[in-house]
């Protein structure tokens, strides 16, 4: 119940009045059944923006330290998640881990919409990133459609006004839905989840005008951490060259022969 009061009475109203986004390919979203909003991620502004100026509720898993914090800001922040429904995503690996995305996965058993940010972190610069695997790995296991989402000038920055971070009149762009569920016998294999993953993240960039990098968004923090070049930028789509996986064979069906047929 909270999550529509904070939408409708808060959030879209605020974004609308301050930021005056808009919206195209709205229609893209189906109406109802499970989906995964799949996008890039330049602002921490997008996790709000997005939920905000779309029907539809969007669950976006969090990371768990935020659901233990501290303190008054971590407290407040704690049960404002809890409280609009977000799932805690636990990364440290191993039972943990998998326990989280159990939660995830309820979501989309739910027929709702979960968001995701394949990067796995803000860009640092405004350009995309390598995509990680995970969210090829959901689709393949719940078999939803992926819905690619571009969002453009999304960065707060200082307003004139005492200097409060607004965005200025950012974009949100909504893809057609992409069906992978011929890939559903695929498992683990690492070149189908890998080549689903660039294909999501070739119609991200292609909504969004990003320029792609083909590395983790990571590493290229870590190297303006340390005062060296962040990795270059590809001058190519994402998989560029590498080749389209085949699709798996269906499993065979086993013939059960009637009752009368079994030995005894």
């Amino acid at each position: 119940m909270l999550y529509w009061v904070f939408k409708y009475v808060a959030f879209a109203p605020l974004c609308r009045l301050l930021f005056r986004p808009s919206v195209s390919g709205a229609a893209n979203i189906p109406k109802s059944g499970a989906g995964i909003l799949v996008s890039n991620h330049i602002s921490a502004g997008d996790t709000f923006l997005l939920p905000s100026m779309i029907r539809r509720r969007v669950t976006f898993p969090a990371k768990i330290e935020l659901f233990h914090g501290r303190g008054v800001k971590g407290r407040l922040l704690s049960w404002f998640l809890t409280m609009v429904g977000q799932r805690p995503m636990d990364r440290s690996g191993g039972r943990a881990s998998a326990s989280g995305m159990e939660s995830v996965l309820d979501v989309l058993r739910k027929g709702e919409l979960l968001g995701i940010y394949p990067e796995g972190t803000r860009s640092p610069d405004g350009r995309l990133y390598r995509g990680k695997t995970g969210v090829a790995r959901l689709v393949l296991q719940v078999g939803v459609p992926v819905i690619p989402v571009g969002m453009i000038d999304t960065e707060l920055v200082p307003s004139r006004l005492f200097k409060i971070p607004m965005m200025r009149r950012p974009k949100i762009r909504i893809g057609k839905p992409i069906d992978f569920s011929a890939y559903a016998q695929a498992g683990n294999d690492r070149d189908v989840l890998r080549w689903i993953t660039d294909e999501i993240m070739n119609a991200v960039m292609e909504l969004s005008g990003q320029e792609y990098v083909d590395a983790y968004g990571t590493v290229a923090k870590a190297a303006l951490e340390a005062g060296k070049t962040p990795p270059a930028s590809a001058g190519h789509r994402p998989g560029a060259g590498r080749p389209v996986p085949p699709v798996p064979a269906a499993a065979p069906r086993l013939e059960v022969p009637p009752v009368s047929d079994v030995s005894a």
